[in-house]
């Protein structure tokens, strides 16, 4: 059997913040055994690797943070966004503003089209100290 099957959602719940006090903790050991396996089981979900990113940048590892999350392709969404935005700060922390630029003004751009910005979208406009959305035009 699969032991990812043998997982709900607050055993995943349980495993993710437990994986965020080791992140915040700069536990990037055991911080890598929890998501790395939460990566394996939901590996289409954004947390594991913000997760671990935390980790690396919590570390002083930007450098590090960044390379994990160049590159990574979630399906489009607010998963992917949010992956993006951080990949832009670890980018920002690692002191590469003109590539960290390009990645976050990409997912800005999809705070400017949408009805409803993901929270992904939103961070990365505030990591460039842009509105998330354009101010409307007065009568």
């Amino acid at each position: 059997m699969n032991p990812a099957a043998k997982l709900d959602s607050d055993d995943i719940r349980l495993l993710t913040q437990t994986g965020f006090i080791a992140a915040g903790r700069s536990d990037v050991q055991r911080a890598e055994r929890i998501f790395g396996a939460l990566a394996l089981v939901r590996p289409q979900h954004d947390f594991p690797h913000i997760g671990m990113a935390a980790a690396l940048l919590n570390a002083g590892r930007a450098a590090e943070a960044a390379a994990r999350l160049d590159g990574l392709r979630l399906p489009p969404g607010d998963a992917a966004d949010m992956v993006q935005a951080f990949h832009g700060l670890a980018l920002q922390l690692d002191r590469r503003p003109g590539e960290a630029t390009r990645v976050l003004r990409a997912v800005a751009a999809r705070a400017q089209n949408a009805a409803t910005p993901s929270e992904g979208a939103r961070l990365a406009c505030k990591l460039l100290g842009e509105p998330s959305h354009p101010s409307p035009v007065a009568p």
